[in-house]
């Protein structure tokens, strides 16, 4: 969902700086809504079950160029079966494993992943509107059919979910940061950390208001666009706040924005939340356990920063 979202930018700086231009975007099922009310796409496509059933679906579009965003087996199969010209993102894989295998940090690249897309475009002539990134809500949602009136105004949304555990703060010291938090926290995430927000709620009382498994996703970044404030770990609705430019504390454990090049995007305010260790850090994407056990990368990490960000 992260790297998806930040694709926005390079569709919208190709409609807007070449104007007379169709731009179709091809994306798993799964991560179609994205871009279902994106006003520059022409068309959204989605991968087939069957790989040969989308090469078929290109072909008929006769496209006049392939901008690959995604660098995988599956892009190369589909620029090779097409024979459609075709320019492609520089993944820097190498450099990026030796980051990640020695901590050598002056092997990662300075440059957020919106900027590296977007020299996908460059000959085109297409620029960096230094825009933030879009997010285009569906329907027309209002704050008193989704929250009690308690929860309306000036609200915090922490976005307690993410895929893998590394990713994720304890229970613990959520409670703890929602403690020192001055103002409504409205918790989001799916249902699978419905007990982790039932836990959290129990806790502090009505300080707290559980969306977590109630909220389908479109509403939760509605959420996310009217709130005060927004806490959340390395996980895809976290990014997409930065379309609605939000006051943003983002906590990081075994995953760093460096490595990845996802550091909040042209957003005003920002507090990126992690500490220095020796093994950080162990992984792109997230872990389902700590490799050596000890879990330091969250369970060190001070909660007084992230309260005095969130209630400055």
């Amino acid at each position: 969902m992260g790297d998806i979202i930040y694709t926005t930018p390079v569709v919208r700086c190709l409609k807007e700086q070449l104007p007379d231009c169709e731009v179709h975007f091809l994306t798993k099922p799964a991560f179609q809504y994205i871009y279902q009310n994106n006003p520059y796409l022409s068309k959204l496509h989605t991968l087939k079950p069957k790989l040969s059933d989308t090469i078929k679906d290109i072909k008929a579009e006769k496209f006049d160029l392939i901008v690959d965003l995604h660098n995988n087996l599956r892009t190369s199969i589909i620029k090779l079966s097409t024979h459609i010209p075709s320019t492609t993102y520089k993944k820097d894989r190498i450099n990026k494993w030796l980051a990640l295998k020695f901590k050598w940090k002056k092997m990662i690249s300075q440059k957020h992943l919106v900027e590296r897309y977007l020299e996908t475009v460059k000959f085109l002539g297409v620029q960096n509107d230094n825009k933030p990134i879009d997010y285009y809500i569906s329907k027309d949602y209002q704050l008193k059919d989704l929250l009690p009136p308690s929860h309306q105004e000036k609200y915090v949304a922490f976005v307690i979910g993410a895929t893998h555990f590394t990713k994720r703060l304890p229970n613990d010291q959520i409670i703890k940061i929602c403690e020192g938090i001055d103002s409504p926290i409205v918790l989001l995430g799916g249902q699978d950390v419905k007990e982790n927000a039932d836990l959290i709620q129990n806790t502090l009382g009505n300080k707290i208001y559980n969306t977590c498994g109630l909220t389908n996703l479109d509403q939760s970044v509605f959420l996310v666009s009217k709130a005060h404030k927004v806490l959340g770990f390395d996980t895809g609705l976290t990014h997409i706040s930065e379309a609605f430019n939000k006051p943003l504390a983002s906590i990081w454990g075994g995953t760093t924005p460096e490595l990845l090049g996802v550091q909040p995007y042209k957003i005003s305010e920002s507090f990126i939340a992690g500490i220095e260790l020796s093994c950080r850090p162990c992984s792109k994407f997230g872990l389902e356990k700590c490799p050596l056990g000890h879990f330091k990368c969250m369970k060190d990490l001070p909660e007084a920063p992230i309260i005095d960000f969130i209630n400055s």
